[in-house]
């Protein structure tokens, strides 16, 4: 018994841990869920569960990443709802097909999907993605670029949801000109919009392990909004770094997982 409880307390500060960095990490830039998505499969659960359950956690981390950048007076409301209005309908066809998918299959796309991500850590561009880029365009004609753009990121996001981030800064910075705090503010509140929806859907799934997500959600959410306070210019090269050196150990090791 006391053995039992010492490997289950165990797994709570990993999994507890994870949540605070992958928290952190998906404010301050992107890439989170491509630590806790693969640990939680690597801890036994089957790859629709852990992906299921991991957002739960993406929940409770974004409810206080968007009230942290609140706080702090950054918001592109009401863009953002439109935004997130659009991914949330791209959201539950990604859900659906998640649920479906064979585990191997899933897991493969995840290693590969991880190892892309990490290529574009290493080569992206710097000035379009850091937000160093002259005036804002919330015209007619970008605001439906991007409201069309975003369809696409939901059902990314409910299907996967690893990397997501990486791809909504892209987006926000490269179609509406808005800074790297502007696009993570609009990033983190779109995300909330869609991952409600695709939550919805794996809940009445029932393929959500709620002792584990509810663990890692506390851990996001402190992640969050120490992310959402921590100011974007600093730190990133660190960041990427170690985002770098978890994701392709991560990925190694998911590719030859089987269950």
């Amino acid at each position: 018994m006391t053995e039992s409880l010492s490997v289950d307390l165990f797994n709570v500060l990993i999994i507890m841990s994870a949540g605070v960095a992958a928290g952190f990490l998906n404010v301050v830039a992107g890439g989170g869920s491509l630590i806790t998505l693969p640990l939680l499969i690597t801890m036994g659960l089957p790859s629709a569960v852990a992906n299921a359950t991991n957002r739960v956690a993406i929940i409770g981390q974004n409810i206080f990443a968007v009230a942290g950048f609140r706080s702090k007076g950054v918001s592109t409301f009401p863009y953002s709802l439109y935004l997130g209005i659009s991914a949330l309908a791209g959201a539950v066809l990604g859900a659906k097909i998640a649920v479906d998918i064979d585990d191997k299959v899933f897991n493969r796309i995840l290693s590969i999907v991880m190892l892309l991500v990490v290529a574009f850590i290493v080569i992206r561009p710097g000035s379009r993605l850091m937000g160093k880029v002259e005036g804002e365009r919330l015209d007619v004609k970008h605001q439906v670029l991007g409201i069309l753009t975003f369809f696409g990121v939901g059902i990314y996001g409910g299907f996967i949801q690893a990397g997501v981030g990486f791809i909504m800064i892209a987006l926000l910075t490269s179609i509406n000109g808005f800074s790297l705090v502007k696009s993570n503010s609009t990033k983190v509140f779109v995300a909330l919009v869609y991952t409600c929806a695709a939550l919805l859907v794996f809940i009445l799934e029932g393929v959500i392990n709620w002792t584990f997500g509810i663990t890692l959600a506390a851990g996001n959410a402190l992640g969050g909004w120490l992310g959402s306070r921590w100011s974007v210019s600093k730190g990133d090269v660190w960041i990427r770094r170690v985002l770098v050196v978890a994701v392709i150990a991560l990925a190694v090791k998911l590719w030859f997982y089987s269950n």
